[in-house]
């Protein structure tokens, strides 16, 4: 469905007055509507991966750190974009709803039923079910307007303030056509969405919110991508750099996860995989190199120290520091190894004795 038509129909049945005597005990209050302040033009999409129940948000806009102030989304609960003539509290009070059981559907026609400036909004809903409902005011700026996936799609794409009206269609069908995971597809539509013309001010910043379909009850667990790009000329191609450089320290840590468990085959593919995509990225070999040490992999160790040290020299002056902490184990004549595959110090200065201790988590 495209144009300005709601993706869901919600009907609005009546106006609250300017108390807003009407918002019903124990539910979340109205939208703060004093005024339009805060004009966060822009495209974005929410969307749920069907396989997985990934949720998420991606955006980008001629704003200041839209990341801060369009995407929103809880694990298990459902993700919310909320921009135009923006009111911030569509996102939280959207994920209340919910969260409290109700409907993308219902959330939105709810606050919308709220809020007396909703002819300026552009807002979109889905929930963990996939349902999806968008809402896109009759006074936001043209070019503007929205396109939903059929069902079971589970996506809204929308837009305001574009350059023309092919963004959000371009955006629609990019996500429909992209293979990959939920962050891949949508970093497609925002990239389709500025091909077509994108934001008609330009481009500043760009975000990308990711959760997981379930909840495990710890938020920092929960959230897959929480990146963002507050203010750089081509925001969203430094957004996928970010995303590439998260996945990379991702494999990293699960290479280090499975020299834990002694599998040093697991562990090996983990860690090229790092580095082939961020190979410009020195700690990277650095942390692989202290892992593959302390498993007993002293060869393979000792020939990624060499490369890390001859980027920088500042490592090899860290690595004995690692001991006390229990990063690394190593006695005085290991440590003798590794700083032999070390370039000449520019001042002189040894290692100090320190003893070995248990292993503990690494430093991020």
């Amino acid at each position: 469905m495209r144009g300005t038509v709601p993706i869901v129909v919600i009907f609005i049945t009546f106006v609250c007055s300017a108390s807003f005597a009407c918002s019903l005990a124990g539910r979340p209050g109205p939208p703060d509507s004093s005024s339009p302040t805060r004009p966060v033009h822009t495209f974005s999409i929410v969307a749920r991966d069907p396989k997985t129940g990934d949720m998420g948000v991606a955006v980008q806009s001629h704003y200041f750190s839209v990341g801060g102030t369009v995407p929103w989304a809880e694990a298990g609960v459902g993700a919310v974009a909320t921009q135009s003539l923006v009111e911030v509290s569509y996102g939280p009070r959207g994920l209340e709803l919910m969260r409290s059981g109700k409907s993308a559907a219902d959330a939105l026609g709810e606050l919308l039923k709220l809020d007396s400036e909703r002819e300026v909004r552009q807002v979109a809903m889905i929930d963990a079910k996939g349902t999806v409902a968008a809402w896109t005011g009759p006074r936001c700026i043209e070019f503007a307007g929205q396109e939903a996936g059929s069902s079971g799609e589970g996506f809204s794409v929308q837009a305001n303030l574009m350059a023309n009206e092919t963004v959000w269609p371009a955006m629609a069908k990019a996500y429909r056509e992209t293979t990959g995971d939920l962050a891949d597809r949508m970093l497609a539509a925002l990239e389709a969405g500025q091909k077509a013309g994108g934001d008609i001010r330009g481009q500043q910043s760009a975000a990308l919110l990711v959760v997981k379909g379930v909840s495990s009850g710890l938020p920092w667990k929960d959230r897959l991508f929480d990146l963002r790009v507050e203010d750089h000329p081509r925001p969203i191609e430094e957004l996928k750099r970010l995303v590439r450089l998260q996945r990379a320290y991702r494999l990293e840590d699960a290479g280090d996860e499975a020299v834990g468990k002694g599998q040093a085959e697991a562990a090996m593919k983990h860690y090229s995989a790092a580095a082939a995509l961020a190979p410009d990225v020195t700690e990277l070999l650095y942390w692989q190199a202290v892992s593959l040490f302390n498993a007993g992999k002293e060869t393979e160790a000792l020939a990624l120290f060499g490369k890390v040290f001859k980027e920088d020299r500042n490592w090899a002056e860290l690595t004995p520091r690692l001991v006390t902490p229990g990063l690394l184990k190593a006695d005085e004549a290991a440590l003798a190894r590794i700083a032999a595959v070390a370039p000449p110090a520019k001042k002189t200065g040894g290692a100090s004795k320190t003893p070995v201790k248990k292993d503990v988590p690494k430093p991020k």
